[in-house]
């Protein structure tokens, strides 16, 4: 007997496609729309942004074609809350938060997951590409895609009623699938970048929310080399943008090293210094099979990984690392895998 599934259909290609696998594989599939902005755009810009009215009725028509019901679900204030004033707020504690994660996390598999349960439905289907088997969560044959670190802050429980069609297909299997289920979003661009900010320019962003706010922008010895007009427009391993008035002695590029919330400064220093091997994150979730063999961590979206070991003290995981890792900001999350599979994750609070 087949189950009662909502599928989060965005208006893309993957999500169209994996309710399109759903329902075939004899399901009995609603589709849903998840309307996140309260003022939404007629058209995407490009492959920038998403929740348009465009992509609504893309999601429609492809509801329409698969044969399901279609409803638009309004998410816009608890999504501004969770998603887009917690991204602000991190940002001016001086962390970088990804939204996407948060997105998954609070919205797709928190708010949509808890109303698909009271209304009957078994689970819920989304277009990520990650492998689902038994409640444990894998990588996807296309690493160029995969979405299991984005994927990483779920629980267990969570994870127990998703399911993720697209999880042994590579991109372009999916576009392929589409023009032969003559799904017109086919050739639609992925969306990329922060989906609410739609021009891309995640400064200007968080100046229009958090206001100018001068400060100094100092060397590792604590000389001013420059001026900024708030510190939540840098995140730690940013090489552009920084307009330092006074160039390095040995004439290489600097990086930020650490932002200062509470002081407003960034400090900024060479390449080596960004160099860590100690992760100090909270709030663990161990969302996987105990591990079994080497383990490596991710410690952002299409990040490198890292073979490493980890010590757990009550809420704080201290996770060392075989080799040195650049950029580590706090914020992130840190996603622990054994081979393809997900472990656990938790939220980085600082490295050295």
């Amino acid at each position: 007997m087949g189950l009662r599934v909502l599928a989060a259909m965005s208006g893309g290609v993957d999500s169209a496609v994996a309710a399109a696998r759903i329902a075939e594989a004899g399901h009995d599939v609603t589709g849903v729309h998840l309307a996140l902005s309260a003022n939404p755009q007629s058209h995407r810009t490009g492959a920038r942004g998403c929740c348009t009215i465009e992509d609504s009725r893309d999601a429609r028509r492809a509801a329409d074609v698969i044969g399901i019901p279609f409803y638009i679900w309004d998410m816009a204030e608890r999504f501004q809350r969770d998603v887009v004033e917690d991204f602000v707020a991190e940002y001016a504690a001086g962390r970088t938060p990804n939204p996407c994660l948060r997105c998954n996390e609070k919205i797709k598999f928190a708010a949509v997951l808890d109303r698909a349960l009271a209304l009957g439905f078994d689970a819920v289907a989304t277009g990520h590409h990650a492998k689902l088997a038994d409640g444990v969560l894998s990588r996807s044959p296309d690493l160029a895609k995969d979405q299991s670190y984005v994927l990483g802050v779920l629980t267990r429980e969570q994870l127990g009623h998703a399911i993720f069609p697209l999880g042994d297909s590579t991109k372009a299997q999916v576009r392929e699938e589409a023009a032969r289920r003559g799904l017109t979003v086919a050739d639609k661009p992925d969306s990329h970048d922060i989906c609410f900010i739609a021009d891309g320019d995640t400064r200007g962003f968080l100046a229009k929310r958090l206001g100018s706010a001068p400060g100094q922008i100092v060397d590792q010895e604590g000389a001013v080399v420059g001026s900024h007009q708030g510190a939540h427009g840098f995140t730690v391993g940013q090489r552009k943008g920084l307009h330092i008035d006074r160039p390095a002695a040995d004439g290489r590029p600097r990086y930020v090293l650490s932002i200062e919330p509470v002081s407003n400064t960034v400090t900024v220093g060479p390449r080596s210094a960004l160099a860590v091997t100690t992760v100090r994150c909270e709030r663990p979730i161990w969302n996987g099979p105990e591990a079994d063999g080497p383990l490596t961590v991710q410690l952002r979206a299409h990040g490198e990984v890292y073979g490493c070991r980890y010590t757990q003290d009550g809420d704080e995981l201290v996770i060392t690392l075989d080799r040195p890792a650049t950029g580590v900001a706090a914020g992130q999350a840190a996603v622990l895998y054994t081979g393809e599979t997900v472990i656990g994750s938790a939220t980085i609070t600082s490295a050295a």
